[in-house]
């Protein structure tokens, strides 16, 4: 294992810049993901770290030693793609085994890491079929396990459930994070899923158009977003932004230019007329007969929880109540945004400020 450092990284195609000056610490057994946008340049980054890319600026670590002009197959790490890559007119046990045969690897020991490998994964059944014989969750473990047998210092994944159905990401998403627990091999993963993010992260790398946004553990990004940017795109429904103005005083609130008053707990000094975003998550609403009154305009039950949006003036609103909700839409229902759970970001930079 080892740990991964990006120095003031740069990639330019041509006279276009596409990451600009990345600075990410991976530390050793650390599973750190990279999530954004498509077009952001998390994978562009993953494969400069693979040695797939070439650096157009600064250095790529990996342990000891600068990685930028090593040839990927020296670089002593191991990729998972998003199309499995799977030799067809292989087995399970001569895909997983290639490397190590290309390496002149001994029979014995190639057997023994296959077999092992095969252990963690629930593959030993399936050793002798070809990759047509196998599912797509089949197909991606064998794809993690053809890492496995590298025993690599990093892996590196490449938004491998993109092309699973939903409910097999989510049973996949649990194998690779106990996969991780188990190996502590230091794993870079990339995603543009941000609940993929959340759910198995230790540290998650948010990026926007060639640069890091906000770094930090998962919880860390929800409860304390840096800018509009990854409070947007960190939780799921998204948070809702009203735009408005603080009126402090002796209780501060907020003017929301759609019309309303929003509570706050607390202004910066002197922010009186203070252009602001106010930022709230859909799970922090709840209904109270003191609260904001608020047309319904669609109501859409999951069971355990029901999803509301609802209109305050013309500012559309989306709330999550775990009660049941019986109102319908054109009816009108009380809701309170939580004060001690309120975001504010600055109009103009966008960077949070309370």
């Amino acid at each position: 294992m080892a740990s991964v450092e990006i120095r003031d990284v740069r990639k330019a195609f041509g006279s276009t810049q596409v990451i600009h000056g990345v600075n990410i610490e991976i530390e050793d057994g650390e599973f750190v993901i990279l999530v954004g946008p498509s077009g952001c340049g998390k994978s562009t980054l993953l494969r400069m770290i693979a040695g797939l890319e070439n650096i157009s600026g600064g250095e790529v670590r990996i342990g000891d030693r600068v990685v930028n002009d090593v040839p990927p197959k020296e670089r002593d790490i191991a990729m998972v793609f998003q199309n499995y890559a799977l030799y067809p007119h292989m087995t399970v046990a001569d895909n997983m085994a290639f490397s190590m045969k290309l390496r002149n690897a001994p029979k014995p020991e190639i057997e023994q890491r296959v077999s092992k490998a095969a252990g963690i994964l629930g593959l030993e059944k399936l050793l002798d079929r070809y990759p047509r014989q196998l599912s797509g969750g089949q197909r991606q473990r064998v794809a993690m396990g053809r890492a496995i047998v590298r025993d690599p210092q990093v892996f590196l994944f490449d938004e491998p459930l993109s092309n699973l159905d939903a409910k097999l990401r989510v049973q996949m998403r649990t194998e690779i994070k106990e996969l991780h627990q188990r190996l502590k091999t230091t794993t870079v993963y990339v995603t543009h899923d941000q609940i993929e993010a959340m759910t198995m992260a230790d540290k998650i790398v948010v990026m926007h158009d060639g640069i890091v946004e906000q770094m930090g553990a998962p919880l860390e990004l929800y409860d304390r977003p840096a800018n509009l940017f990854v409070a947007g795109f960190i939780g799921s429904p998204s948070m809702n932004f009203v735009k408005g103005k603080i009126r402090a005083g002796a209780q501060p609130s907020f003017e929301a230019d759609t019309g309303g008053v929003y509570p706050l707990n607390t202004a910066p000094a002197g922010s009186d007329g203070m252009p602001v975003v106010y930022g709230i998550r859909p799970e922090h609403f709840q209904l109270a007969d003191n609260g904001l009154s608020a047309e319904v305009v669609v109501v859409e039950p999951t069971g355990s929880e029901t999803q509301v949006v609802a209109k305050i003036g013309t500012q559309e609103l989306v709330c999550i109540f775990r009660e049941r909700i019986t109102a319908k839409p054109g009816e009108t229902i009380r809701i309170a945004p939580d004060p001690n759970l309120v975001h504010v970001f600055d109009a103009q930079s966008g960077a949070r400020i309370s």
